[in-house]
């Protein structure tokens, strides 16, 4: 079929990345291009109109090539639940949980008729594909059963363009070990693109000289470092600043010397955005699950995203946002154990803002009850922060759905704003009556943030000073979001600021990807590659 694939080094290469530019720019040129990825392994998922659950970065992808996410484009996606098992949701929906030895035999049946099912989808509904790998192609005790790197190119018979990161160091080493243990595989790959290059590009022209002629392979452009926003695919690509030097139950260090880093990272944060911003800080779970929820924030210029654990310093944060995770009972566990919790009931008592996504919604209720040990193996009951008036309980009932509506919380009440987003969860949260009921005060009563398709969601004080929905996507939902920071800054203070319109801001940093390799790759010759007759920009 006609296309390209991209296969990295490593993990974090920039294949998602680029193949998100190639989207774009095939696009751009009028190609019908659909972007495929046939096994993802990340907790970010995102859930299709039909409620079908796939990989975010494809759903991005998809977004830059001009197209609706479907799952032919993620036939498979792998979310780790611990270290030896993983869930597979198969063409959208949730199939089992697996250990490794079950899948390595899945991948050579189910898997992989799957996967030719998804290119042949593809073969006849678009001109094009751009295929992206996983990790690295040359994992030798994996290649056997492996449906995501090489195997794939062979089935759907494209050219290789194989990418490695400059910025982490040993480029040059990963792409001549890459290429010698490639093997019968090598003569696939057509061409190079080095990625991530920060400084003067005329320096790492001795660097690509030696790359053709030690490996005989094109190299077709280096790629320097680029601050555009595209939504990353799992936790190497978490962009907030890290406030301390480790992470959670790790004591050891003194205490002395972790406050003066961290007064030090608080001085760096007041120079940088001043007194006129906010500081959010997000708790980075061990088991975190859909951090994309939060990339909205990036186009904000006033706001400055922190990483929140045990030792960091809560004295400049404004507000905390529990994530989404793979395990609320794990996760509040740490929470506990860590001494974060209460930390977290600290922060709030003195006046801080805490909101909470998905599974940190959970974490703000009264308890977690698991008696099924669907969340986990170990334990079936766990309290939560006790700052919402709800209870959630685990059952086998996973839910995966778009959501829309509108807010009904009371301080929308003279301007309410339609938002949309989804729903990806096992658990079913509901009220315990306290804190709704007549005879209490404005300040003590708590009341639902949403409606959507006709039924409440969420819950929140009067104040929005602590708050939870199921809703993933909320703060994409520009309104809203703009709402909640104008929140903050009453409280801190600091003027209200119009609404940042995000919809233009992804388009652009689509174009400005695209625009970016356009200059600095040998775009014209990847058309070649993939087999299709170039057309004049639009």
């Amino acid at each position: 079929m006609k296309g390209i694939m991209i296969q990295g080094t490593s993990s974090d290469a920039g294949k998602s990345f680029l193949v998100t530019g190639l989207c774009r720019v095939f696009s751009d040129r009028g190609y019908r291009v659909c972007p495929f990825k046939s096994q993802n392994m990340s907790n970010n998922s995102y859930v299709t109109k039909d409620g079908l659950e796939m990989g975010r970065a494809q759903a991005v992808q998809a977004e830059a090539a001009r197209l609706d996410p479907q799952v032919f484009m993620n036939p498979i996606l792998l979310k780790p639940r611990n270290d030896a098992t993983s869930a597979i949701v198969l063409m959208g929906q949730e199939c089992t949980d697996a250990r490794a030895d079950y899948y390595r035999a899945f991948t050579m049946n189910e898997g992989l008729s799957t996967v030719r099912a998804a290119l042949a989808h593809i073969e006849k509904n678009f001109e094009a594909v751009l295929i992206e790998g996983a990790g690295s192609p040359v994992e030798i005790n994996l290649n056997a059963t492996e449906i995501v790197n090489m195997r794939v190119a062979r089935e759907a018979d494209v050219p290789v363009i194989l990418t490695a990161d400059v910025d982490r160091g040993g480029a040059l080493a990963a792409l001549v070990g890459t290429l010698d243990l490639l093997e019968a595989d090598r003569d696939r790959v057509k061409g190079i693109i080095f990625n991530k290059f920060r400084g003067n590009l005329s320096l790492f022209e001795p660097a690509v000289r030696w790359t053709e002629e030690r490996t005989g392979v094109k190299v077709l452009g280096v790629m320097p470092w680029t601050p555009a926003r595209i939504a990353s695919e799992d936790s190497l690509s978490i962009r907030w600043n890290a406030r301390s030097p480790k992470g959670f139950l790790d004591n050891e260090i003194d205490n002395g010397i972790n406050n003066r880093i961290n007064n030090r990272i608080d001085n760096r944060i007041d120079n940088r955005i001043g007194s006129e911003g906010l500081v959010i800080g997000v708790i980075r779970l061990p088991y975190i699950s859909n951090h994309t929820d939060l990339e909205a924030f990036e186009a904000e210029p006033d706001v400055e995203l922190i990483e929140v654990d045990t030792h960091t310093s809560l004295r400049r944060v404004d507000a905390v946002i529990l994530p989404g995770t793979k395990s609320t009972v794990l996760d509040m566990k740490v929470l506990r154990d860590s001494g974060l919790a209460g930390r977290l009931l600290d922060f709030h008592q003195r006046g801080g803002y805490l909101f909470g996504l998905c599974g940190g919604y959970q974490m703000l209720g009264q308890y977690i009850d698991d008696r099924y040990l669907r969340d986990n193996d170990t334990l079936k009951e766990i309290e939560g922060l006790g700052l919402l008036p709800v209870v959630t309980t685990f059952g086998e009932k996973k839910t995966t759905r778009r959501r829309e509506g509108w807010t009904i919380h009371p301080l929308f009440t003279s301007n309410a704003a339609r938002v949309e987003g989804y729903e990806i969860h096992f658990g079913e949260t509901r009220s315990v009556g306290e804190g709704r009921g007549d005879g209490l005060s404005e300040k003590e009563r708590f009341y639902p943030l949403f409606v959507l398709n006709g039924y409440e969601d969420g819950m929140a004080d009067r104040e929005l000073r602590v708050a939870g929905t199921y809703l993933h996507n909320a703060f994409h939902n520009d309104i809203f979001r703009a709402f909640w920071l104008n929140a903050l800054r009453k409280s801190k203070g600091l003027p209200e600021r119009s609404v940042t319109d995000t919809t233009a801001a992804n388009e652009e940093a689509y174009d400005v990807l695209a625009a970016r390799m356009r200059e600095h790759i040998d775009i014209d010759y990847i058309f070649t590659l993939s087999g299709l007759l170039d057309r004049k920009e639009q």
